[in-house]
């Protein structure tokens, strides 16, 4: 456990999580509270935000709770010196599997950002551009009615 324990409110503070999300995240096995109070609120220490901060960004990036779930396996097994050879390998190709879909999600991401900012430089070239002048209507006069 590294520095104070935290309520789950400073935790969704530091990482700009809800609480919903944090306690689904709780349910899905990706995070656990370092401890509860007596009252049996959710208490964090540090590794457990960092722990959340490492999760957040995977989920726009399209990663599913078995994903995330597998890399922070990874992650633990890399940190665990007790870990065997096998396991830090398999470890390993994880994190770089796992790094190589983050990338080609980002550039798709890019790409699709690229196509949107066309779009809209588009539309504001129509915006500014003068407006076309209206279709011009007959007046009415009795002999038109």
């Amino acid at each position: 456990m590294r520095g104070p324990l935290v309520h789950i409110g400073d935790v969704a503070e530091r990482t700009g999580l809800s609480h919903r999300t944090i306690r689904y995240y709780e349910e899905m096995g990706l995070v656990e509270p370092t401890d509860r109070t007596e009252g049996g609120f959710r208490l964090y220490d540090d590794a457990a935000v960092e722990r959340l901060l490492l999760i957040k960004p995977m989920k726009p990036l399209g990663f599913s709770i078995e994903q995330i779930r597998d890399l922070l396996g990874a992650f633990d097994t890399l940190a665990d010196p007790a870990s065997g050879d096998r396991d830090r390998a398999a470890a390993h190709t994880l994190v770089h599997q796992t790094h190589a879909i983050a990338e080609g999600r980002i550039a798709e991401l890019k790409a699709s950002t690229a196509r949107a900012e066309a779009f809209t430089r588009r539309l504001g070239q129509v915006w500014h551009a003068p407006a076309p002048p209206a279709p011009a209507t007959p007046h009415r006069t009795k002999e038109t009615r």
